[in-house]
C-alpha cells in the first residue's frame, strides 16, 4: 500500500508540474495570438516560476524526472486540448496517451523507494 501511495503522490506532483508549465505557456500564447492583454505575462511568469519550483520537489535525478514527467505532460496537454480548446480526442489520442503513461510508470517504478 505504501508503494501505491508513493506512486499516486508522485503522479499528482507531475500533474501539478504539468499544469503550471502549460498555463505558463498558454497565457503568453493568448497575448501573442489571441489579442490578450500584455498583463497576461505576469501570471505566466508566476506560473513558470511555480513550474520550476515544482521540478525541484521531484524525488529523483533531473534526467529521470524529465523523462517520466513527459508522460504526464502528454496526458495533461491532451486534457487541456479537450477542456480548453474544445477539441474532441480521438481513439489514437487515447492510445498514445496510454502508451506514454505506461512508459512513465515503468520509469518511475525504477526509482521508487525500497519497500520496508
Amino acid at each position: 500500500m505504501e508503494q501505491t501511495t508513493w506512486l499516486l503522490k508522485t503522479i499528482g506532483l507531475f500533474m501539478a508540474t504539468a499544469l503550471a508549465e502549460i498555463t505558463g505557456c498558454f497565457l503568453p500564447y493568448l497575448w501573442l495570438r489571441k489579442d490578450g492583454s500584455i498583463w497576461l505575462l505576469v501570471p505566466a511568469a508566476a506560473s513558470l516560476a511555480l513550474f520550476v519550483w515544482l521540478l525541484t520537489l521531484h524525488p529523483a535525478a533531473s534526467g529521470r524526472v524529465y523523462a517520466a514527467y513527459g508522460g504526464i505532460y502528454v496526458v495533461t496537454a491532451l486534457v487541456w486540448l479537450r477542456l480548453v480548446d474544445g477539441v474532441k480526442l480521438s481513439a489514437l489520442d487515447w492510445l498514445g496517451a496510454s502508451i506514454t503513461l505506461l512508459g512513465m510508470v515503468i520509469i518511475v517504478l525504477g526509482w521508487r523507494p525500497a519497500a520496508t
